[in-house]
């Protein structure tokens, strides 16, 4: 009889039992909210990492196909031209190009032809120009893979300080690429 009591006691109060069972509900129910909120942070995490190894698969080329491929790029490794002024120009339009194609603008250039920046049998051209960052990645890429071997021996990025004072958030670069000229053959 004294269990029989003792379990009268307890049923004939509910109000301890039932703050007793919703403290537990609660609990339950934090565990689960916050095993949920990992779990969708980590989805997140996955579908970044997803998006990046998919931009780095859209850059990488296809494996070789070809005994050229293999090779690398086709062309001469020195600038063409028959003078180093042609040499020089022929850079410079290369530069300027590859900036424009991108979507950038050229500020000013300068050939470097023979002057103390130079070395011996190398011309260089200097270009102060406007872009977007992910524009500076490819212009990077862009000048040194390929034919002829070019060279980006100064870089200097300067950010804007405020979007209302460049107005579009482009990074204002200066850039000094060479290559070298074969010379009169």
């Amino acid at each position: 009889m004294n269990q029989a009591a003792t379990l009268q006691k307890i049923l004939g109060k509910p109000l301890p039992a039932a703050a007793a069972y919703a403290g537990v509900m609660l609990l339950a129910l934090f565990v689960i909210g916050s095993t949920l909120a990992d779990m969708l942070g980590k989805r997140a995490d996955v579908g970044a990492a997803r998006a990046m190894l998919e931009q780095f698969d859209g850059r990488k080329a296809a494996g070789p196909t070809t005994a050229a491929d293999i090779r690398g790029p086709a062309g001469s490794p020195f600038l063409d031209g028959a003078t180093v002024t042609v040499a020089g120009a022929a850079l410079l339009q290369r530069v300027s190009a590859a900036i424009t194609r991108l979507g950038g603008n050229v500020l000013s250039s300068q050939v470097d032809l023979q002057g103390t920046q130079s070395k011996a049998g190398f011309v260089a051209v200097i270009a102060n120009c406007d872009i977007d960052q992910p524009g500076l990645q490819k212009l990077l890429y862009d000048i040194e893979a390929g034919m002829p071997f070019l060279f980006v021996d100064q870089l200097v990025v300067q950010a804007p300080v405020t979007l209302s004072t460049s107005g579009d958030g482009r990074l204002h670069v200066l850039i000094a690429v060479s290559g070298q000229w074969q010379g009169t053959k």
